[in-house]
């Protein structure tokens, strides 16, 4: 049985209740971070969809919930709260835009490739350990640089830190995006293991 045939139209499931949780994040993490300016709630906020994005992909296998709709929501809810993050931390100048076109840049590459990816027959691809390590690192790393404007060392250390996520996320993105690409003008063949 390959991965797309053990999918189920079951959309009620418990993985996916959590993405929906995840989403509606998104506008109370903007909020916090535009508004409020308040980083540690938003901080806070960042940590939960970082987390429960691994645990939805681990209940999904775990209680046999692997949905299609699930298969397109995850993905979704992750590029969603990386493009909300990238805006809130370029808006408060946290980060540069020059960051926010390299991440953007990949997504649209790979929407581009989509109508290749439709004419396999294929919704989505499979999601790749390398693009879910990639999208970790970043969920991680743009919440630490929210806390690098704490006061003196501790700030610098945290700063370096989240940098650190914040790039090899970055590089982990794009060469997951490369290889989604590939999979896509060769028809979708040669997918890597599902996760999700």
């Amino acid at each position: 049985m390959t991965a797309n045939e053990s999918l189920t139209d079951n959309w009620r499931t418990i993985p996916n209740a959590l993405s929906l949780l995840r989403l509606l994040g998104i506008p109370l993490f903007l909020w916090l971070v535009l508004v409020q300016q308040a980083d540690i709630w938003a901080f806070v906020v960042l940590v939960i969809a970082g987390a429960s994005d691994w645990f939805d992909g681990y209940l999904a296998r775990k209680l046999n919930q692997m949905s299609r709709v699930g298969e397109l929501l995850d993905p979704l809810v992750d590029r969603l709260y990386i493009l909300a993050t990238l805006i809130g931390l370029a808006l408060r100048d946290i980060i540069g835009w020059w960051l926010v076109a390299i991440l953007v840049g990949r997504d649209v590459l790979l929407l581009v490739l989509v109508p290749l990816l439709r004419r396999a027959g294929k919704v989505a691809l499979p999601v790749s350990y390398v693009g879910k390590a990639g999208t970790f690192a970043l969920l991680w790393g743009f919440p630490v640089l929210l806390l690098g404007s704490l006061p003196g060392l501790w700030g610098t250390a945290v700063t370096a830190f989240g940098w650190a996520f914040a790039l090899w996320g970055t590089f982990l993105y794009w060469w997951a995006g490369i290889r989604y690409a590939q999979q896509m003008v060769s028809g979708g063949h040669h997918a890597t293991p599902t996760v999700d």
